[in-house]
This record gives structure tokens, sequence and C-alpha cells, in this order.
């Protein structure tokens, strides 16, 4: 899974644990942070640590694990670094205090609703000519000029 997946996944997971106002910003190329941030609100306590439980488990299934955390003691915030994105699960006392909406605002927003998009490559398919098409493509035979007579002078 490429990084957009692994977020856009972890938003889901966030939005079936009832997170409120999910948001992710796409950042690439635009920062040296990371490349994706997703910011989630919790209403309590255990609802966050639920909401960083599940997002934390379910990627730890595929093979990936946090590089660092903060806000282990924290009733307001927490932020699961994933090395391609931060992952922000906040209540929204400390949403609304830290505004990080409006500091990562220069990013775009991503759909994370919508299966991520691969980059497909077609495949060069030669099919076969069938007879109707072969008889339609064909320029019917002209009938064949005369061919021009040379007059021949002699001379007497």
């Amino acid at each position: 899974m490429n990084t957009k997946e692994l977020v856009c996944l972890a938003a889901r997971l966030a939005s079936d644990k009832k997170a409120e106002n999910i948001q992710v910003f796409d950042l690439c190329g635009l920062s040296s942070l990371c490349e994706f941030v997703l910011i989630v609100t919790a209403t309590s306590k255990p609802h966050l640590e639920a909401i960083e439980e599940e997002i934390s488990k379910k990627l730890k299934e595929k093979g990936i694990y946090k590089l660092n955390r903060d806000g282990s003691d924290s009733n307001l915030w927490r932020v699961s670094d994933y090395g391609g994105f931060l992952a922000h699960v906040m209540t929204q006392e400390a949403r609304d205090f830290y505004a990080l909406d409006k500091i990562f605002s220069f990013g775009k927003l991503v759909d994370f609703t919508k299966p991520v998009k691969k980059p497909t490559t077609k495949k060069a398919v030669k099919k076969p000519a069938t007879k109707t098409a072969a008889k339609k493509r064909a320029t019917p035979k002209k009938p064949a000029k005369k061919a021009a007579t040379k007059k021949t002078g002699k001379k007497k």
C-alpha cells in the first residue's frame, strides 16, 4: 500500500469509530514534515483512545508501525507518526485551540471515502481483423488505365 492508501484507510478506521470532522490533507511536495496529515475529532478521552487504538491495531495487521507517538497522557490530543503521514486525534477543544486545519490549509483536501485510484498502464492488445472489417477497409480496384501509345514518327 502506498502512503495515500494508508492515510485513507486510517481515516476510514476513525470514521468507523465515529470520529467527527475527519480531514486528510495532501502535503506531497509542499512540506518536508510528511506527505499527508490526518486530523480527526474525538468526543471524549475514552473515544480518543479508542480511535487511536483502532488505527494503530489495524495498521499493525498490515505491517505498518508507528515511528513515534506523543500525547499518551493527554486527555485532549494524541499524534502518531507513521512516517509518510501524521495522525492527529483530538477533542474539539484542542482542535479549536491549535487550529491545525488552518496550519495545513495550504495542502489539498483528500476524499478518503473513495478508493484510491492506482495508475493504470494499458497493454497494447492487437485485435485480429475480422473478415467484415477487412472488406470494409479494402479499397475497390480501379480499372487499369489504358497504356498511352506513342506516336512514332517515321522520317521519310
